[in-house]
């Protein structure tokens, strides 16, 4: 057998995983309604639950535990059911954020192991390197163009430019993440997903990402797409 290089053992486990959650988060998105917004719902209390074992292990008080909770986790979980509701681009919207931010994570994944090279932010997140960034905004900067290329009057640099500043928010929010886990002194925020640990470790990046692109959506109109 092939030895596995250590940079990759976690590969296969990543992808078992993703093969079984992502088709169950795009059927439900896909019909929309009661189905998403169930699915939202259970992932906030899913989330709620490990911010308060978190907060709770540092004997962080309730007050500031439930307030820093809804702050964190509330945006993000009202934003997707908010534009998700919308008539004609609601589902086009929200499906264009999960790729964003999907494809700024294995961007980063796959650029920051083949090239690696210096640490990004070493204090907060050891792991993560500036090829990994790069690679993970590039990564989100493909999904713009392709978007726009497949949308009637799509504008490609437009298209781009919103991927690329969704994938900063991801990737923000990733780092947020790490900060407060290293905060906590926890690897991971739970066990829930193997290979990715919790809830949280799995979403970070939505958390930012998401509310950003609500604001988007403010600015331009529920109506339009965001890449156009």
């Amino acid at each position: 057998m092939i030895p596995v290089p250590a940079a990759w053992r976690d590969l296969r486990v990543r992808v078992a995983s993703a093969l079984v959650i992502a088709p169950i988060g795009l059927a439900a998105l896909w019909w929309g309604g009661v189905a998403w917004n169930a699915l939202i719902v259970v992932l906030a209390l899913g989330m709620a639950m490990e911010w308060a074992s978190l907060c709770a292990a540092a004997r962080v008080g309730e007050v500031p535990r439930t307030l820093s909770g809804l702050l964190y986790i509330g945006p993000a979980s009202v934003a997707l059911i908010w534009m998700r509701g919308a008539a004609d681009v609601g589902l086009a919207n929200v499906l264009f954020i999960v790729l964003v931010v999907w494809a700024s994570d294995i961007g980063a994944y796959l650029c920051g192991r083949l090239v690696g090279g210096p640490k990004l932010a070493p204090a907060i997140s050891p792991g993560k390197t500036w090829s990994g960034a790069a690679g993970g905004l590039l990564g989100v900067a493909v999904v713009g163009v392709i978007a726009s290329l497949l949308t009637p009057g799509g504008h490609v640099l437009h298209g781009a430019m919103v991927a690329a500043g969704l994938g900063v928010a991801s990737q923000l929010g990733d780092l947020l993440e790490s900060g407060l886990k290293r905060y906590f002194g926890v690897k991971d925020s739970g066990q829930l997903i193997p290979g990715h640990g919790g809830l949280l470790d799995r979403l970070d990046g939505m958390l930012l990402a998401v509310p950003v692109a609500a604001i988007l959506v403010l600015v331009q109109g529920r109506g339009v797409t965001l890449w156009q």
